[in-house]
């Protein structure tokens, strides 16, 4: 569908004049606001919408859906604006919202080991509030994102190797459909066999369906006790093979994150970590009983001597632990940092845990072959790792040869039974391999299901499937 079958957004259109009769000044057309709210941290040109409104209630946001849909105008959601694939780019105009005013803790039953936040809320925000009834939220992707964003791109991160994915620790949602109305899917039971398994098919759609507004949030206990260390590898061959072998012999770590040579320079440079080598290195955390923490943390060390792990260094300060994670969290950043006039592209494939170190050794070796002198770094634990390229978007020769690596990437992952996106999504850079890894008639039944749910593409359209 081209830009010109929806109506236009423009001043004293009916549509803006509906908008300001509603949000009065929380509805702008400056240029400076589109612009931040036409592109996410990655490296798609910016595509602002026409305006970006500012809603406060999941009312509001119904109304300003109905509005856009009684015009036909594209509705494109917004968060704290760090998606990876183009998510929150406006290719048909239309109207961003940004939801990062509805930042309320609603609910908290600790007792349940449940919470129910709007989508502005943050992951450092809730467990920030959360810290003094003993609880807390796994879910740590690298950005401080929004939980309603990490809802809509099924989030991942560090803990997801003990904890899961957003899909798992997703209990219901608020959703404003495409017509307005406002849903709610899930409940606080454990269980529930009732109906269609609505929140999972909301879980993930990055806003192609609807627009989520409220997150009800599985939370765990705070462990007794949290161990983090650190240790360094000769080779990166070395590195993975014990990540599997950890993972193969039911080790229940927390986390396990690796970062090549090149990633642990840059990192070191950028964080500031000191006393390390520019070598191959795991980050790993373990949580539990105190006496658990001492017994998985003995087993991990036995298997990386195994692999000529090295540098083994402990810590249960919390400060010690923050900024490691932190520098973790932080290694987009530093890899962006040594080029700071190109922009960065994060490939994000993961595979069965038996094909990782297959996967991950090709990967280097096509990407030195092909002239890229790329970082890798990866949520090992369950089996999902980034390549950083940085590319000058204006330089089509460039685009070209990082576009044609990381097809080789994505092919080659799928033929190991993996996947091409782990935890970014599809939006609009990776809409061309859902047939190759799930075949043109499920991808058929996902746009059914679209056209279903969205028969006048104004949700967030141009993302996840081609109509």
């Amino acid at each position: 569908m081209s830009k010109h079958a929806y109506a236009q957004v423009e001043s004293g259109s009916p549509v803006l004049d509906a908008l300001e009769e509603l949000l009065g000044e929380r509805v702008t057309t400056a240029m400076a606001v589109r612009e931040h709210h036409g592109r996410g941290e990655d490296y798609f040109k910016p595509v602002p919408s026409e305006a970006v409104c500012f809603p406060h209630t999941t009312e509001e946001v119904a109304e300003i859906v109905k509005i856009c849909a009684a015009h036909r105008v594209p509705v494109i959601p917004f968060g704290t604006g760090t998606s990876l694939e183009g998510h929150v780019t406006a290719p048909h105009g239309g109207i961003t919202i940004d939801l990062m005013q509805m930042n309320e803790v609603l609910e908290v039953h600790p007792e349940d080991l449940d919470c129910r936040v709007q989508a502005g809320v943050t992951r450092k925000q809730v467990n920030e509030y959360l810290r003094d009834t003993g609880m807390f939220f796994p879910i740590d992707p690298g950005a401080d994102a929004s939980l309603g964003g990490m809802a809509s791109t099924r989030a991942s991160g560090t803990n997801a190797v003990r904890y899961g994915t957003m899909k798992e620790n997703v209990l219901g949602l608020t959703v404003v459909t495409a017509d307005g109305k406002i849903i709610r899917t899930g409940g606080r039971a454990k269980k529930s066999a009732a109906g269609y398994d609505l929140t999972r098919i909301f879980v993930g759609s990055e806003g192609t369906l609807g627009v989520i507004t409220e997150v009800h949030l599985k939370l765990y206990g705070i462990p007794e006790k949290i161990a983090s260390a650190v240790c360094q590898y000769p080779s990166l061959g070395e590195a993975v093979d014990s990540v599997i072998l950890t993972i193969q012999a039911g080790v229940p770590v927390a986390r396990i994150e690796l970062l090549d040579a090149l990633m642990m320079e840059q990192t070191i440079a950028y964080s500031k970590l000191e006393g390390y080598e520019t070598k191959p290195t795991l980050f790993y955390e373990f949580h539990g009983t105190e006496a658990g923490v001492e017994e998985q943390a003995q087993l991990v060390r036995e298997i990386a001597d195994e692999f000529g792990g090295s540098a083994f260094q402990w810590t249960t300060s919390q400060e010690e632990r923050n900024k490691l994670w932190q520098a973790r969290h932080d290694a987009y950043y530093a890899g962006t940092s040594v080029e700071p006039t190109k922009l960065g592209m994060s490939t994000d494939v993961c595979v069965p845990i038996s094909r990782l170190a297959e996967c991950i050794l090709a990967t280097e070796q096509d990407t030195r072959a092909s002239g890229f002198d790329t970082p890798i770094v990866g949520h090992v634990g369950d089996v999902n790792f980034h390549v950083l390229f940085m590319l000058d978007p204006d330089d089509a020769d460039e685009v070209r040869r990082v576009k044609e690596c990381n097809q080789r990437i994505v092919e080659r992952a799928i033929a190991m039974g993996g996947t091409c996106t782990g935890e970014h999504g599809i939006g609009v850079g990776k809409m061309d391999y859902l047939p190759l890894e799930h075949g043109e008639d499920a991808v058929d039944l996902m746009r059914t299901l679209k056209r279903a749910y969205d028969p006048d593409n104004i949700m967030n359209p141009g993302k996840m499937v081609r109509l």
